[in-house]
């Protein structure tokens, strides 16, 4: 009896031990149907026991790949990958359990994140948005493209970093499409159709949110210019607390002066808002993609911070350092779009994502002003958006070298005389002629008073003027929320807003 206690506690012991061991596991985006960065080297990572050896065999090689977990239990290894193509791959991984990972596709992959504008889905069906975009039932309709993958990262936040995300890659599909990012899968089509390989996109973000909630912590600690947002964020904490406080002393007074069968409290707890603080995005929905390899990166975000544009000027580059040095893929290609007009929005922002094409490194820039709402801070046309980011993909990433992918952008100005003579980037093939009489610019004296403008078009330059200036010093185009703008070079892309000037403190 006493042989057969001590057999069963052994045996339950290795079982336990057994169960343990067999609890190899792969972040949710090294999964079934994922695509992986062509001609690169791309990380394959999980977890496992402590110095538990892995054995890794890929579809495209006959080398098994060996590694050892590390003390902590986790693992990581570099594997090369061929050339794009729609052939699928199997990846076997072998610990103590075996994980076989099916219909894999190499091909080109990007991250896509951003706010609102950026999460914005295909479609209505299993949404909570109240449209889809411009004919998006025709466009979930026709959106069967099985070499093309998604993965949608599940919005959560986190004070500290975490190691995975949740969602799971899936196989475009009407189905798959329907709550998927539209500006990313515009995108993405383009990309698919032009290129010919597979397309991997990982869609991260959430509406309502602000450059400084998707900064790592230390980028925010770091550097003073951004110690407003810390204190704003405590501010915010701070009041937050207190009316957590008053919620549970009425709460607590109230059921001291109701009798036991009084119904139930009418008083609303406070919530708080997860996703306002700062690196909280970065922790639970940045940081534990950096391990997988991309090809580069979009992103659609600025309303949130409309309120300091001033502040976004360095906010956003020190954002897009940080992810290149977490990524440890150099200044991967950065593209992303100036936000829209709309009546909540000021200039201010626009500029400052205008200045950030200067000062990000390998980056490009999308404007909107033809495609906004002044009344909807989510326009639906994301076809032309997603158009846009592609093209200039498609030039400065995949050496479409004659492709022109910008609208005009300010370079400089001369005054000659009483007239101010404008000269811009990306206006080679010249300005679309019927566009005249041009709209929406201003021009100004020493008096920093601005009246609109007489504008031509003289060959590559614009020429502004008005008879009630005549020394001019400045000149304004595009200068407000709602602008309507009708200056396009001759391959139908807008001109950037943008000012000569810099006298007034845009917050």
């Amino acid at each position: 009896m006493i042989y057969s206690k001590k057999f069963l506690l052994f045996f339950i012991l290795l079982i336990t031990q057994l169960s343990i061991k067999a609890q190899v596991k792969l972040p949710s985006l090294v999964g079934d149907n994922m695509v992986l960065q062509q001609n690169a080297k791309v990380n394959l990572w999980g977890w496992a026991s402590p110095n538990e050896k892995i054995n890794i065999r890929l579809g495209w090689s006959d080398t098994t790949i060996e590694t050892i977990a590390n003390a902590e239990g986790n693992w990581k290894v570099t594997v090369d990958t061929p050339k794009g193509s729609e052939k699928q791959y199997d990846i076997e991984i072998n610990a103590f359990n075996k994980i076989v990972l099916k219909n894999i596709l190499i091909g080109e992959v990007w991250l896509c994140s951003g706010q609102s504008n950026m999460y914005f889905p295909v479609g209505r069906e299993g949404t909570t948005w109240k449209t889809g975009v411009k004919n998006y039932e025709e466009e979930v309709k026709n959106a069967s493209y099985p070499n093309i993958r998604l993965f949608t990262v599940v919005t959560n936040a986190s004070p500290k970093p975490l190691e995975d995300v949740t969602g799971n890659w899936k196989v475009c599909s009407p189905e798959s499409i329907n709550t998927f990012s539209a500006v990313a899968y515009f995108f993405g089509r383009e990309l698919y159709q032009k290129l010919n390989v597979p397309i991997g996109l990982i869609s991260t973000s959430w509406g309502g949110t602000k450059a400084e909630a998707w900064t790592a912590q230390n980028v925010l600690e770091e550097d003073t210019a951004f110690l407003p947002i810390l204190q704003e964020d405590a501010k915010n904490e701070k009041i937050f607390q207190e009316k957590l406080e008053n919620y549970y002393l009425a709460l607590t007074n109230e059921r001291i002066a109701s009798a036991a069968s009084a119904p139930k409290s009418q008083l609303k707890k406070p919530k708080k808002e997860a996703n306002k603080t700062s690196y909280v995005l970065y922790n639970a929905m940045l940081h534990p993609v950096v391990n997988y390899t991309i090809k580069g990166a979009i992103w659609y975000q600025g309303e949130s911070n409309s309120g300091n544009a001033l502040l976004y000027r360095t906010l956003f580059p020190a954002m897009v350092k940080s992810w290149r040095e977490e990524w440890k893929q150099g200044d991967f290609p950065f593209y992303y779009v100036q936000i829209a007009p709309h009546k909540g929005q000021n200039a201010g922002i626009r500029e400052a994502q205008l200045m950030a094409l200067k000062a990000i490194p390998n980056s490009g820039m999308v404007v909107t002003t033809d495609v906004g709402d002044a009344q909807n801070i989510h326009p639906i046309d994301k076809q032309t958006v997603g158009h846009r980011l592609a093209i200039i993909a498609r030039n400065k990433t995949y050496g479409e070298d004659k492709l022109v992918y910008s609208g005009p952008i300010y370079n400089h100005m001369k005054i000659k005389k009483d007239k101010a003579q404008l000269f811009f980037d990306y206006a080679d093939s010249g300005f679309k002629k019927n566009a005249e009489p041009l709209k929406e610019f201003e021009i100004a004296g020493n008096d920093q008073i601005f009246y609109p403008a007489d504008a031509k078009i003289d060959g590559k330059t614009i020429v502004v003027s008005s008879s009630k200036v005549k020394n001019p010093e400045a000149v304004r185009f595009a200068w407000k929320p709602v602008p309507e703008p009708n200056l396009f070079n001759n391959e139908n892309l807008p001109a950037s807003p943008f000012r000569t000037d810099d006298w007034v403190e845009n917050k």
